[in-house]
């Protein structure tokens, strides 16, 4: 397996209040921090407001556990008009074996918006 693709434009821990009844991180968290580190790179290309408009292709390969260290990298895939794709990975570091590994996969849209929440041409 290659490593990551993009830069890491999110990192955390994984906690207890964010697992399930088997010990095991929500996937809807992991998808919300995915979301949080590809709207890093999503603002900052748009220059301001913008918001998610479609997730594709999300797979989860493994589990995320309690004390994995979790990155989330970006990359800028394709820019149009108003709306970007972004490529995001989901990578943990298992905790205490230091083994790096890649959780899960998506596209996510954005479209750049103005403040009434309308479409606006991307700077």
């Amino acid at each position: 397996m290659t490593g990551p693709r993009g830069e890491i434009t999110l990192q955390t821990i994984a906690m207890p209040a964010d697992s399930n009844a088997n010990g095991d991180i929500f996937g809807g968290w992991l998808m919300g921090q995915m979301d949080l580190g590809a709207s890093v790179l999503a603002r900052a290309r748009a220059r301001g407001r913008m918001a998610t408009v479609a997730v594709d292709g999300m797979e989860f390969h493994k589990p995320v556990h309690i004390g994995d260290v979790l990155a989330i990298h970006s990359v800028m895939e394709r820019e149009g008009r108003t709306s970007m794709r972004i490529a995001v990975e989901a990578w943990i570091t298992r905790q205490p074996s230091g083994d790096h590994l890649k959780v899960t996969q998506a596209v996510f849209t954005f479209v750049a918006i103005d403040e009434a929440g309308r479409p606006r041409v991307l700077p």
